[in-house]
């Protein structure tokens, strides 16, 4: 079950099936993020539910990471993408704003240059494999609110 959800239903794993290694796997859980961004636009849900779908994926990245986080971050392991990216989304309600959220994030864990990003990454544990992506999920969430607040 922690292997289920680590890897985002198995989005995780499909890197490393198709090209023999987990570059890429952080995008494909991110992708569930986006979808579930997609539908709360489209269905002009509250605020309040990307809330809440954010903090379940960050609580189930905690727990669900813990058992293979002894050392490096696994690739494979990408519900903290999800919860990165879904942080992203809280609150915003249209597609250029969400698409800005989406690649400010995936740029913030990716690179690791902004400030915070990398100094989450090193926490223990499963803390460490989480808090690396909620940071750049909130250097996306602000860019996401800027364009917002342009538009």
């Amino acid at each position: 079950m922690h292997r289920l959800i680590a890897s985002s239903f198995g989005l995780g794993l499909i890197p490393g099936r198709l090209w023999h290694s987990d570059a890429g796997a952080g995008t494909f859980g991110a992708a569930l993020a986006a979808a579930a961004g997609a539908a709360v636009i489209l269905t002009h849900a509250p605020w309040w539910v990307t809330l809440l779908l954010a903090t379940v994926a960050t609580a189930a990245s905690l727990w669900s990471a813990a058992p293979f986080a002894r050392g490096a971050d696994p690739g494979w392991v990408c519900m903290d993408e999800t919860a990165g990216t879904l942080i992203a989304f809280i609150g915003l309600t249209s597609w250029w704003p969400c698409l800005a959220a989406l690649a400010v994030a995936r740029a913030a864990d990716i690179f690791k240059v902004l400030p915070g990003v990398k100094a989450a990454e090193r926490l223990p544990g499963a803390v460490g494999v989480t808090a690396d992506d909620v940071v750049a999920g909130l250097y996306g969430l602000a860019m996401g609110w800027a364009l917002t607040g342009l538009l």
